[in-house]
């Protein structure tokens, strides 16, 4: 089965929460309504500056993807 890059979710147990999950490598769900992010991969240390550095770019896709998807529902 093939996935999106990016999947939005959803919890009625944290209603305030806007979880977006990124499904490649390196995967991870950030909340966007407090930015808060849980890695899905285990990097050492020689991983951290690159993570670093992507990790950014990550996150503005991801708040793109969002952005993108709320404007698609409201049409």
């Amino acid at each position: 089965m093939a996935f999106p890059k990016f999947i939005l979710g959803d919890n009625t147990d944290l209603p305030e929460a806007i979880f977006v999950i990124h499904t490649e490598f390196p995967r991870f769900i950030i909340n966007l309504a407090d930015d808060e992010v849980e890695w899905l991969e285990e990097f050492d240390a020689s991983d951290e500056k690159e993570l670093q550095e992507e990790a950014e770019n990550l996150f503005k896709a991801a708040n793109d993807f969002y952005d993108r998807e709320i404007e698609r529902y409201e049409e």
